[in-house]
């Protein structure tokens, strides 16, 4: 208790926040290469699983949540004491797509991240695809699924659960991978890590109910991914993409408060372990030439989430087609 009361009470951190973004350095090249092969395999059957299934109306609602999600992530939301968290998506997009589309969002997303925006370490995308995508689909779906059919207030009732359980779920798990790591002990990390994502699981739950809520009453028969067939409402791709396009405007106001992981890796004494990308593209989301203006941030923005749902698509897309001549 001590440890997490340390953390609620430090001072807030100059650097982007990390929420559950490990950067390379935190883990060792063991730990980091068991996350890339269980990562693999687990999107290797999401691929499996949503090439029988995909139907036409996932692949533009891939695109949309993809870009939503994204956006979503770059607002930082005050918690307690200097801390700041973020939603990760994870039972949102297992919810609204089904577990293994939901997957391959996540991953589309986190990569997208890593890759162009500097936003966790390359060795450790692995891990953070893992922690933040997959493990989050899945405990985020596993649970919905045994509601599914009972009243709306009960289903809302288990996605906030599970959106709960979800951060805490990637929390727990990035604990066991620092503390295999040597980065930091596990009776020290483990209280730290869940005590702060306590406080973060629960604007998850809420931005989650909020979002699954407002689907729900507008477009029921697109929840949990239960009906995959019929034709694409152009109004609710176009409603989707403008609340994307809105979250993005407004993250010039997120919380500049640390996140979860920097706020503990800061406190526990191995934020200094943390590595540089080997280059830089659009770093912490601010472009070069526009300077760390929220011009900047918005732009930047704007791009990723453009960016995130074009690979969404495209994958959607290429399984369908695969799917397609298979049969």
């Amino acid at each position: 208790m001590a440890s997490i009361m340390h953390i609620l009470r430090a001072s807030p951190l100059e650097l982007f926040g990390l929420e559950l973004h490990i950067p390379d350095g935190f883990l060792n090249l063991p730990v980091a290469l068991v996350c890339w092969i269980a990562a693999i395999g687990l999107i290797a059957f999401a691929v499996r699983r949503t090439q029988a299934e995909l139907g036409e109306r996932q692949i533009p609602l891939m695109g949309i949540m993809a870009a939503f999600i994204f956006a979503a992530q770059m607002i930082n939301f005050p918690v307690a004491g200097g801390t700041s968290g973020h939603l990760l998506g994870g039972v949102l997009a297992a919810v609204t797509l089904g577990p293994w589309a939901g997957m391959l969002v996540m991953a589309s997303v986190i990569g997208v991240q890593a890759l162009l925006f500097q936003d966790g370490g390359l060795l450790a995308m692995g891990a953070n695809i893992l922690n933040m995508g997959l493990i989050t689909a899945l405990i985020g779906f596993g649970l919905y699924r045994s509601v599914i059919g009972q009243g709306m207030p009960v289903r809302l009732a288990v996605v906030g659960v599970a959106a709960w359980i979800s951060v805490m779920g990637a929390a727990f798990v990035t604990s066991l991978q620092l503390w295999l790591s040597g980065t930091a002990r596990l009776d020290v990390v483990m209280p730290a890590m869940l005590g702060v994502h306590a406080l973060i699981g629960i604007g998850e739950a809420l931005i989650t109910v909020g979002a699954v809520a407002f689907i729900s009453r507008a477009r029921p028969d697109l929840v949990a991914a239960e009906q995959y067939t019929g034709h694409t409402d152009r109004g609710w791709m176009i409603g989707g993409a403008l609340a994307a396009l809105a979250v993005v405007i407004l993250s010039p106001l997120a919380s500049a408060d640390p996140d979860g992981l920097e706020r503990v890796a800061e406190d526990l004494g191995f934020l200094e372990s943390g590595q540089s990308a080997p280059y830089e593209i659009i770093p912490d989301y601010t472009l070069p030439f526009l300077g760390e203006t929220p011009l900047s941030t918005i732009v930047a923005g704007v791009i990723g989430a453009l960016i995130v749902a074009v690979v969404a698509v495209l994958v959607a897309r290429a399984l369908s087609s695969r799917a397609a001549a298979s049969r």
